[in-house]
């Protein structure tokens, strides 16, 4: 090309050919952006949000209830045990322990980023053969899968004042204890994203024997005799079956123990061909489970149901599903009982999310009040408000 000749036209850049391509193709182009705002949409509601940002490890805690030990001899029994057994698990950062009268806690701390199900897998298989370590009458169990912010929604089983049970009696502690354990605590572990249901408050019903030393000793016998008649007595035995015409008869036997009269009658042992039974040498009757603590709400007690949900679910959308079956469970609890929620995260998360949306609302409309001052046009205002959010967004 000499100088001053024609001038060959440029070939079009990569955004003039991006352009042309959106003029020409526009209805696709609106297509494919509005696809596009609708899936942000779509995950930006199934975006799990919550109040406090959870960041527990990756742990593992394996519980084990002792009765009648020390402390010390937990740790030397059992604690010590368990923790040797976990020791070379692959991923394994930490193993620490707690002991404490009545309960020995070991917990097992892995990598992050190791599956909770790999890691509740190795532990389980650890724990298997600690088992042949331990003393046949104590049994260490995993926790649920949860972590310390895993409590997400919480209520109180209280009865209206002036109800009454169909005989006509007070609702007692126990009662209520009895009604959050047999009737809302199955429905609600049925919930999708709950792993376990903590019960608080009340006592559990108990049926209580309690021998007479002198009653022992004047028939020859001892505590040990009416435990194994006790267990021995309260079993159901299949015999096959006899067939008889074409039909087959099913044959056995069923000596499960339903209430206190039949413990009364357990026979312990004979003398002189005559029959021992347990209302000779005991006092049977209905008791309450020794407890470590209580719920009081406005002075009275109560009994509390925490539900724990799984790792990596949404703890507000499961807390609304906590919710609905809760209220689903109060038309099936007897007359004047109440399970009433007290606490739920969903309402935290969302007066949380309220308190920001407040704050950036706030924030703008203050970066355009600035704006209208120094530009002195409304439109300029907001175009450049709008623009320098898109920007701050975008990082």
């Amino acid at each position: 090309m000499t100088a001053g000749g024609p001038v060959e036209p440029r070939s079009p850049g990569l955004l003039e050919r991006v352009l042309d391509f959106s003029i020409r193709r526009r209805w696709a182009v609106l297509i494919v952006t509005f696809a596009v705002a609708g899936y942000g949409v779509y995950s930006f509601s199934r975006l799990p949000i919550d109040a406090v940002p959870d960041i527990t490890t990756v742990q593992v805690q394996i519980n084990t209830v002792v009765e009648g030990l020390s402390p010390e001899e937990i740790e030397q029994q059992i604690t010590f045990p368990v923790e040797t057994a976990m020791a070379g698990i692959p991923d394994v950062v930490q193993t620490r322990s707690l002991t404490s009268y009545g309960l020995s806690q070991v917990t097992v701390v892995f990598r992050d980023g190791t599956d909770i199900y790999f890691a509740r897998q190795r532990v389980n298989e650890r724990l298997q053969q600690a088992r042949a370590d331990l003393p046949s009458e104590w049994n260490p169990e995993m926790g649920p899968i949860a972590t310390a912010l895993g409590e997400i929604f919480r209520w109180t089983v209280e009865a209206r004042p002036g109800a009454r049970k169909p005989d006509g009696t007070p609702y007692t502690p126990t009662d209520l204890r009895d009604i959050q354990d047999w009737i809302i605590k199955p429905q609600l572990r049925n919930v999708p994203g709950i792993t376990e249901i903590v019960s608080i408050g009340g006592y559990r019903r108990q049926i209580h024997v309690t021998p007479d030393p002198v009653r022992l000793v004047a028939y020859g016998l001892t505590f040990p005799d009416v435990i194994k008649a006790i267990q021995e007595n309260n079993a159901a035995v299949g015999g096959g079956f006899v067939e008889q015409k074409g039909e087959q008869y099913l044959v056995r036997t069923t000596g499960r123990l339903r209430d206190e009269a039949d413990i009364r009658m357990v026979v312990v042992a004979t003398r002189h061909g005559l029959p021992i039974r347990v209302d000779d040498v005991a006092a049977v009757g209905e008791g309450q489970e020794l407890r470590g603590g209580a719920a009081m709400e406005r002075g009275q007690e109560v009994v509390l149901g925490t539900a724990l949900m799984l790792i990596g679910e949404n703890s507000r959308t499961v807390s609304d599903r906590v919710a609905k079956r809760l209220a689903e469970v109060n038309r099936t609890l007897p007359a004047g009982v109440i399970a009433k929620a007290v606490y739920s995260r969903s309402k935290l998360v969302n007066a949380t999310l309220d308190t920001v949306k407040r704050n950036l609302a706030e924030g703008a409309a203050l970066v355009v009040a600035v704006l209208l001052l120094l530009l002195g046009n409304v439109t300029g205002a907001i175009i450049v408000a709008s623009s320098s959010r898109s920007r701050c967004c975008s990082r």
